[in-house]
């Protein structure tokens, strides 16, 4: 690692490919490393710096206003800066950095950022690009989305997840596939974000000239697009939310839209419930876990995001109206 400048990993896979949690087993981690994280979210509101663990002394920043490795890519390099900056002068303890991206973007002009840009060139370098697969969703989000595909391509280490949920038959399909897209990355498997951090940080593993093998226009090509048929929206309700009749609900929506809906996560407030209840799915998978108390005083509401393909928004926000929990009867 060059002297003096700040170490960056990049963090990326497909939506739901086990991001979030991966960087929270990182936070909690006893290492010692002061860690600046910022992350992405794709929509007109982030969720994610709610699921993070937030009781140590990391900074995260959070940026919702479009994909990172376009619109939001100014704010990349202002946010880096500014960190830089409060490093310098003293007012912000960090050794490294994490970034996670949203699960649409192609890492490249991510990466790109940290050898067109001067001035970050100056005080980061770019330590590694690992990617998380979900073994469950891998082989038709690479039909489907070429993204997918980009991420793998890019990896400087591969992190298979979700592998208790298929065959070893097909792991290892997977893996001869993964291997093929990307020869020279390391592939893992990690559960529930269990992987040690000496295979996630200092890999030392960005190599440009191996990048430059296979995307020869890697620094000039910054041209990027999404697949239109891909969107989101927010819900929002402040009014407690009856959660036998949510789960109802989303049971019985994910059997019709389940391939279409992508990723969809969220806090809840929950009727009866002193706590936050953090939800997340991936196409037909879905789970929900207990979240932080709400604080004395705060005011509560349930957000969920929704990102997929050709989703059926006016039934989805009908049926999460629906699940408001009723109030009860006054007797007289």
């Amino acid at each position: 690692m060059s002297k003096g400048l700040i170490p960056v990993t990049i963090l990326t896979g497909f939506l739901g490919s086990g991001k979030t949690t991966l960087l929270n087993h990182i936070l909690k981690a006893d290492h010692g490393h002061r860690i600046a994280v910022i992350e992405n979210e794709f929509g007109e509101a982030g969720i994610d710096n709610e699921l993070l663990v937030q009781d140590r002394d990391e900074q995260i920043v959070e940026m919702n206003n479009g994909c990172i490795c376009c619109t939001v890519r100014g704010d990349l390099v202002r946010i880096l800066g500014e960190l830089a900056a409060k490093r310098k002068a003293g007012t912000l303890a960090f050794d490294r950095v994490i970034i996670e991206t949203t699960g649409l973007a192609d890492p490249a002009p991510v990466a790109q950022t940290f050898f067109v840009d001067e001035d970050i060139g100056m005080h980061y370098l770019l330590d590694a690009i690992v990617t998380l697969v979900d073994a469950v969703h891998a082989p038709q989000q690479f039909l489907e989305h070429h993204e997918a595909q980009e991420q793998v391509g890019f990896a400087d280490r591969i992190l298979l997840t979700k592998t208790d949920l298929v065959s070893m038959p097909d792991i290892l399909t997977l893996k001869s596939r993964l291997q093929r897209m990307n020869p020279r990355a390391p592939i893992l498997e990690s559960r529930f974000g269990n992987v040690p951090l000496e295979q996630v940080l200092d890999l030392r593993g960005f190599n440009l000239n191996a990048i430059l093998e296979i995307e020869p226009d890697f620094l000039s090509d910054v041209a990027h697009e999404h697949d239109d048929d891909v969107t989101s929206f927010v819900f929002r309700e402040d009014r407690p939310l009856d959660l036998e009749r949510l789960e109802d609900f989303l049971g019985a929506i994910v059997q019709v839209y389940g391939t279409q809906l992508m990723r969809y996560k969220g806090i809840l407030y929950i009727k009866g419930q002193h706590r936050r209840i953090v939800f997340q799915g991936v196409h037909m998978l879905m789970g929900t876990d207990l979240g932080a108390p709400w604080r004395e005083g705060e005011a509560r509401e349930s957000r969920m995001v929704f990102i997929g393909k050709n989703m059926p928004q006016d039934v989805l926000l009908q049926g999460l109206q629906q699940s408001v929990a009723q109030a009860q009867a006054v007797r007289p």
